[in-house]
Order: C-alpha cells, then structure tokens, then sequence
C-alpha cells in the first residue's frame, strides 16, 4: 500500500513542500526513511512507532519504506513525524485522496502521541498558502504564531489521535471558540530608558534621530564614560513602529530560531542585539553545520549595537562589509544554499585610543604608534560603510546639574514616525523601506537637490575628496534631514548638517 502525505520543511527562512511517501508491502519488517534525512528525522522512527501504539492504533509490522520526496534537498528537524504517522495509519483513515492534496501536516510527536511546539511554523504556514494549501495541520502549541497568516485554515492539534478522529469527522474541534481565547492585541513592549534621561549631547541625539529615522550607520567616538552607551542602547526606543510587511519579516527570522515570544506570537517591535566583542564569525554572521542565522540576521530591521567596536577581530568586522552593504548574507553549505535578509541599522561605539583620552581634556598616555595601531583595527572599507560619525564629548557639571526639560524618547519618535511615513509614500512602489537602502541610480530621482544645495555639494566633494560612497551617503543622510524637516528638496542647510556628521570621522580617523 503506497500513500502519500503532504508536509514541509524549512531552508533558511523559507519553506518548502515535501511528499512524504510510505509504502507498506510484505517482507521482512523492517522501517526505513531515504530521502537525504538528517539525523533527526531518521530517529523519527522510534518515535513514530512508539506514538502510534500508545495511540491505541496498530503499527504495520511489515516492510515499511519512507521516501521524502524532493529526495535530492537535504530535510532537517521533527517536523515530518506527524506526516509519516498519518502515511502509516491510511488504513483507519475515511477520507478521500484529494482531502490530503489539499492539506499540509507538520509536527513534532512524543512518545504518547502528543504534539510538540515545534520551530519555524510561521515560514512554513505561508509556504503553504503560497503553494495554494487549503489547511494545515500544526501543533496546538504553535498556533498563536500562525493566525497572522490569512488565506488558509489552520487545525490546531494536540495529539495523535485527536489529529486522525478529526480527518474522520468524529470530532469537531470548535477553532472559533479557541481563536476567541485568544488575546490578539499586540502587546506594547516598555522600555525603562528614555531620551529624558540624557543630559546636554543634543548633536549627539541629533543624530541618533537622524540614524533612526533613515537607517543610517552611527558611530560614536569618545573618551569613556561620556555616555556613548547609554545613548546607543536608548536608539531603540526612538525607532519607527513596524509595519504588518516587516513583522512577519522579522518573525521568521526569530521562528526559525525558536525565539518568538509565546504570549505574543509574532516580533512586533524592531529588535536590538548587542553581541560581546569576543563574538566569532559564527555568532555574528551566522553558520554552522545548519547555517543558524546570526546576530547581524537576527537584528534584521532593527539594529545591531557593536559596543567596544575596536576590541572585534578586525577579520571578524572586515567579514561584515558585505552584508551591510548588500542588506543579505548568504551561507553555501555542501547540499544547500541559504539567503539571509540582515537589513540592519549598525550602531558602534569605541574608545578613540587604548586609555581612551586621546583629543580629550584627560591627558592620553598612549603613544602615537599605540593610537596608530588602535586606529587601523576599524578598516577605511568598513568606515566608508557609515553614514554618520558621532564625537561624544563629556559634559560639563554645570550642565550635568542643570534643572531643564529634555525632550522624551516619545517626542522624538514622533518625529521619526513623521519622516519615516513620508519615506514609505515615497517607495510604496519599490522594495526600498529607508532612504539609506537609496541605490546609486536612484540619487538623482530621489534626493534632489535646489541650486544652492547642489552648489554646496560639489564644494564639499571636490574638497574633502569624498569617494562615490561617502558623497551617496551624504546625499541620503540629507535627504533623511529633509523629511525631518517635512521638506520636499534638499537645501544647502541640510547638506552641511548632514557634512556636520562626519566631525568625528575627521578628527579621530584621518
């Protein structure tokens, strides 16, 4: 008896269709799976064979033959032990063929039967609307995760024998009664930081909202304890809300990694990772035996805060111009290939020399050969890839103790709610989402600037000898500034503020 079973399996982010065939004959018992299965999948086997009896149904003791068709892509995970269970039990089924050509079946079982959570159930859910999938049959447990996605019937399941008494109609499962215990508003995640707190530094916040509102890189150079953290890790709290688009996005990014928050099902604000300096190639760009996505993957529209930027590898840091650049990583491994999104604004903090008082009004104690040689850890390539340089001076005590009002991280983000809606009007009919993910064709169509503005522009070119990159990105950072100020053309004031924020790069890089 030869059946066949519809199912899923995940490369990188994404889906696809796997047909599970079991084929059940005469012969010596025996129970084996072929199809290019990792080690998982082939350990299925006792786990099936086990949930099936403590099911209350009869395992074939016959010649049992799996094939995971296509056999030629390599198949991961425990997400195939519900379709191989539903292929060996055809014979209680009451159901015709063109029901299962129509249904996806995903899960994860134990020993008694029952449905695990497993991984990745959001990409898998729309690769099968995608693929004209009527249902889909998911662990009870993942179901939350799911419902963002319209257009196919999702059947919660909690185990085995629920799963096969519901194909057969002997069951109803009420899923509107479940949908309606459900709590489907997205939970507003708090943040305890806030722009408030900051005293004096207003270039400095200038900037960072200038950074948040068009994705621009930011670098913020200092001696310690001028504040260069605590103002990075509040940028988080100034980012635009997220659309629908970008949220499922990002939560099939943080699906595949089992990251997702269960009371929330879904990533409904723009991540933040902060990886240590002592962080390998692996952890932050993603690899391995399985290709994980790393931390540059997982801040993917959100940011990446490289704190003590000087204490990376440089060979490690030097590995991330690509990415940053192309706004995607990709990871070749033996039987696959697998393409990353990591569209990420990158947010780096450093020291200007090993003491860290170099050009501040502590004396420095290191030697010019030891700045020298602290310097060149961040390479030229990697530095042409930011858009702003931040210098962060300490404040004075005076200012420190002054009673003023402080603007709110609130009334900031409402600025940069205000641009960032300008932006998606501008792009509503490309795949661009920020004004740094502007291409070079594309400058004179989207960053045009007035006589003055462009006057100005050629000035600032021809005398500080900017490469093509560094002269784009100017151009897009003004054009950020633009909209900031609700301007429809780039003018001269937004061009040399713009410039204002490569102080930095000048006096602690050249």
């Amino acid at each position: 008896m030869l059946s066949i079973v519809n199912s899923c399996n995940l490369i990188g982010i994404d889906g696809f269709i796997v047909n599970v065939e079991v084929d059940i004959t005469r012969g010596m018992p025996c129970f084996n799976i072929v199809g290019l299965a990792s080690v998982e999948i082939k350990e299925a086997k006792e786990r099936v064979k086990s949930a099936i009896i403590n099911s209350n149904f009869e395992f074939p003791t016959k010649r049992i033959i799996v094939n995971l068709s296509p056999a030629d892509i390599k198949k991961e995970g425990s997400l195939l032990d519900l379709p191989i269970s539903i292929g060996l039990l055809m014979n209680y089924v009451k159901r015709e063929k063109s029901y299962f050509d129509e249904t996806i079946f995903v899960g994860e079982l134990s020993l008694d039967g029952t449905l695990k959570k497993v991984r990745g159930i959001l990409p898998i859910v729309l690769s099968a609307k995608q693929n004209g999938y009527k249902r889909i049959f998911i662990p009870y447990d993942n179901l939350r995760e799911s419902l963002y996605v319209d257009g196919i019937d999702i059947i919660p399941i909690k185990n085995l024998k629920e799963c096969i008494n519901y194909i057969n109609n002997e069951i109803k499962l009420n899923v509107d009664e479940i949908l309606k215990n459900i709590d489907f508003d997205i939970e507003e995640e708090s943040y305890e930081e806030d722009f408030s707190d900051v005293r004096g530094n207003y270039f400095v916040k200038r900037g960072l909202e200038i950074a948040a509102a068009g994705n621009h890189n930011v670098i913020l150079t200092g001696p310690p304890g001028c504040g260069k953290t605590m103002m990075a890790r509040r940028i988080k709290t100034i980012m635009p809300d997220l659309d629908r688009e970008e949220m499922i996005e990002i939560s099939k990014i943080y699906s595949i990694a089992g990251l997702i928050n269960n009371n929330i099902g879904i990533i409904n604000k723009r991540p933040f990772r902060a990886p240590h300096h002592s962080a390998t190639n692996v952890s932050l760009l993603g690899g391995g035996a399985k290709a994980i996505p790393g931390e540059i993957v997982l801040a993917h529209r959100g940011v990446l805060f490289l704190d003590e930027l000087a204490e990376f590898d440089r060979k490690t840091l030097d590995m991330l111009r690509q990415p940053i650049e192309d706004g995607s990583i990709s990871l070749s491994r033996l039987k696959f290939y697998v393409k990353y999104p990591c569209n990420t604004l990158i947010v780096a903090a450093m020291n200007p020399c090993p003491c860290g008082y170099f050009m501040s009004n502590t004396e420095c104690k290191c030697s010019a050969y030891e700045i020298m040689r602290y310097k060149n850890k961040i390479s030229g390539p990697l530095l042409d890839r930011f858009d702003i340089f931040l210098d962060v001076d300490p404040i004075e005590c005076d200012e420190f103790n002054k009673v003023n009002f402080n603007e709110t991280s609130e009334t900031i983000k409402n600025r940069v709610d205000k641009a960032k809606n300008i932006q998606r009007k501008r792009f509503k009919n490309s795949d661009i989402k920020n004004n740094d993910e502007i291409k070079s064709y594309q400058i004179n169509k989207y960053c045009k600037l007035d006589k003055d503005g462009q006057k100005i522009a050629n000035k600032i070119f021809n005398k500080y000898k900017l490469s093509n990159r560094s002269y784009t990105k100017l151009l897009k950072t003004a054009r950020t500034i633009a909209d900031l100020e609700l301007c429809e053309e780039i003018n001269k004031n937004h061009i040399l503020e713009a410039f204002s924020y490569r102080k930095g790069y000048y006096k602690y890089f050249k």
